[in-house]
């Protein structure tokens, strides 16, 4: 089992919803750090655990991420941390029975003070050699969730019909690592 740390400089989580049912919004939180122990022989042994920081939230839009800081939406103020801890990984089967380097990954979520299971199709990328000469792995991970099951149910209806903010959110994650080395005592 290695471990390595997340490059929070080339770590990417993005989220998109529907905004007027009709145009897409998207972000990113820009304050991520966390880890993952990759078991090279056996990868569903592997586990990951990442930490976003919840103020970190990022549109391109001020007025819109000081909402979603709010207690209307992440109430940053009382749950700083989005957090997310692996809890199994299977290998993903496609056509041809083998799984290659694709995984279903379920992962405990928890914002404010809720907790939900959530499946993320994961792809393991590889690993490679850092510019500074240390090993490195990328991973891609996708998912999709209902926001109001973690009580981010803060919505305006609409004068013609339907809903100012999506349910729907699209999650998409690209990871990227460096082995931590253990210092020798």
């Amino acid at each position: 089992m290695a471990t390595f740390a997340i490059d929070p400089a080339h770590t990417d989580v993005l989220f998109s919803a529907k905004h007027m049912m009709v145009t897409t919004v998207r972000g990113t939180f820009t304050d991520v750090s966390g880890s993952i122990d990759i078991d090279e022989t056996e990868p569903t042994a592997s586990t990951a655990t990442l930490s976003v920081k919840a103020a970190s939230v990022d549109t391109g839009f001020g007025a819109r991420d000081n909402h979603l800081r709010s207690d209307d939406f992440f109430a940053v103020e009382t749950f700083p941390e989005i957090r997310v801890v692996s809890t199994k990984i299977q290998p993903r089967t496609g056509k041809t029975g083998k799984s290659g380097n694709e995984f279903v990954v379920t992962a405990d979520v928890t914002i404010k003070d809720v907790t939900r299971a959530v499946d993320f199709d994961v792809e393991f990328l590889g690993f490679y050699t850092g510019m500074d000469g240390g090993r490195r792995a990328g991973f891609s991970a996708k998912s999709k969730v209902n926001r109001k099951d973690w009580g981010l149910d803060w919505n305006v209806a609409l004068e013609a019909g339907g809903w100012l903010v999506g349910d729907q959110i699209k999650l998409d994650v690209d990871v990227a690592l460096q082995e931590s080395i253990a210092l020798a005592a």
